[in-house]
């Protein structure tokens, strides 16, 4: 979805990342938005590197080093669909400030949406994925990587213990856009 640009410029558009800790729901709720909204959707997942997957599996966390690249190519992923004039929401973790800051060097306006709650909720998600390359033992790492977002960063957190309807419902009403249709678990 896109809104009025500036004459003869591209329409303006929005930016959500949803973010959270592994297994918070930020793919469910980021393609909920996408379906209600019409934005494209991104999982950050899928722009890692095999190295940095392969790290994961293997149960280490990753550093900021090889995180950086990895920000850097996301922020420029959203920055392209601006200038094309077309929305975007994109799963990532975006656990530190710093993280988030290089994410908002993409586009004009980023916004971000925080999956925020029990670290006990969070496990018996992931210990329910199927398929997934981030093991369960790493969620005690990202928790403890977890910035919560300052005031400033104007961020919109969630409770993950809410169903996955009604987060993305909280997440369309909080960013202000059509919550006409129902959603679909």
């Amino acid at each position: 979805m896109t809104g009025d640009g500036p004459p003869g410029g591209p329409p303006r558009t929005r930016h959500v990342v949803v973010m959270g800790v592994s297994g918070a729901g930020k793919t469910t709720v980021a393609r909920g938005i996408s379906a209600h909204a019409g934005f494209a959707f991104a999982e950050a997942d899928e722009f890692h590197p095999p190295a940095n997957v392969d790290r994961m599996r293997a149960g280490v966390p990753l550093d900021d080093a090889a995180r950086l690249p990895w920000l850097r190519e996301l922020a420029g992923w959203m920055a392209d669909r601006a200038a094309a004039g077309v929305s975007t929401v994109l799963a990532c973790s975006a656990l530190k400030r710093s993280y988030r800051d290089v994410l908002r060097q993409g586009p004009p306006h980023v916004e971000f949406v925080h999956l925020d709650g029990s670290a006990e909720v969070i496990r018996e998600r992931m210990s329910r994925r199927a398929g997934h390359y981030m093991p369960t033992s790493l969620l005690e790492s990202q928790l403890a990587t977890l910035e919560q977002p300052h005031p400033d960063e104007r961020v919109l957190v969630l409770d993950v213990a809410l169903t996955p309807d009604e987060l993305v419902s909280a997440a369309l009403a909080g960013l202000g856009l059509s919550t006409d249709v129902a959603v679909d678990g």
